[in-house]
């Protein structure tokens, strides 16, 4: 990719965004830079895209923080610039199995065999057999 002019400019742009947005996610509180993501550098500007419009105002409020904590980083950043990018999608959590432990699944199964017959007795039996 080194070799083509073009291909090359638009290697160093990927990489130069790359950095950029690893720098925003270690000056931005996570929970802000979860849901943005770096679109550009220009003239000392750093355009971030936000999610929504909550996250966006929330940004807002603290680009002039993060803009200084990322000029202490050596990032050439004057401003922020942020545009709400509906498109933009949040990655979702990775759901987690939650698996019980063999000592819960006995307390749970004892609890049921001295409950009368109901829907929580099935159910508490059912939880304690599969989990």
């Amino acid at each position: 990719m080194s070799g083509d002019p073009a291909l090359s400019a638009l290697l160093h742009n990927h990489q130069m965004l790359t950095a950029l947005q690893q720098q925003f996610r270690s000056a931005a509180p996570s929970y802000i830079a979860d849901s943005c993501q770096v679109t550009g550098l220009r003239g000392g500007t750093l355009n971030i895209a936000a999610a929504n419009g909550t996250v966006a105002a929330k940004l807002r409020q603290l680009a002039p923080e993060i803009a200084e904590k990322l000029r202490y980083r050596g990032c050439e950043v004057n401003g922020i610039r942020v545009r709400v990018q509906v498109t933009y999608a949040v990655p979702k959590p990775k759901p987690f199995p939650r698996i019980l432990s063999q000592n819960a699944r006995e307390q749970l199964h004892e609890l049921s065999e001295h409950l009368p017959d109901s829907p929580l007795k099935k159910a508490l039996e059912k939880f304690s057999q599969n989990s």
